[in-house]
């Protein structure tokens, strides 16, 4: 048994068997099942999201002037340098 701070009441056996009949007759708190625990999906998830997966993340060192004046415009300067590098691309300046 992991080591309890100072003070910690535990409840002896006969305390636990009827807190645990008081929980099983109470009909608002009926206990899942295992096959409900196993269809229980967290709200939300956590951590960065998920990527496309058509991309690939890289590290790019720029001309501060060039970088300074994407980031002027606004949030989305990743974004507006993705897509001029595909229309670089797509319209042959630059061999894929």
């Amino acid at each position: 048994m992991p080591r309890l701070k100072a003070g910690t009441i535990v409840p002896t056996a006969a305390e636990d068997a009827a807190i645990t009949a008081a929980a099983l007759a109470d009909p608002d708190a009926k206990p899942f099942t295992y096959a409900e625990w196993e269809a229980v999906k967290p709200l939300v998830r956590r951590g960065r999201p998920l990527g496309s997966g058509s991309k690939t993340q890289v590290t790019l060192r720029l001309d501060t002037e060039a970088l300074d004046a994407f980031k002027a415009i606004g949030t989305g300067w990743q974004t507006r340098i993705n897509a001029l590098l595909r229309e670089a691309v797509a319209s042959g300046r630059v061999k894929a």
